[in-house]
């Protein structure tokens, strides 16, 4: 991984965490243009590691539902 690649992945980390902290969905949008301005490569970069990292959420998400509503919809075994 190189040095654009790292430090992109620790701004979006950090990004997010500010987002969920502060309740601002669109904070990566505006961390975006500010690296826009100065460097398109870390921009590009940056972005790419909020998207992945805001789909897998969603997906995660959407996984932890349904094996909860399967698991309620599961008949009970009676024991014995």
């Amino acid at each position: 991984m190189g040095i654009v690649d790292t430090l992109a992945a620790k701004l979006a980390e950090d990004t997010l965490k500010a987002m969920d902290e502060m309740g601002e969905e669109r904070l990566f949008t505006e961390v975006g243009d500010i690296l826009a301005a100065s460097s398109q490569s870390l921009e590009e970069a940056y972005l790419m590691e909020v998207r992945v990292r805001l789909a897998e959420r969603l997906a995660r998400q959407f996984l932890v539902k349904k094996v909860k509503d399967f698991r309620a919809d599961k008949p009970k075994k009676k024991p014995g």
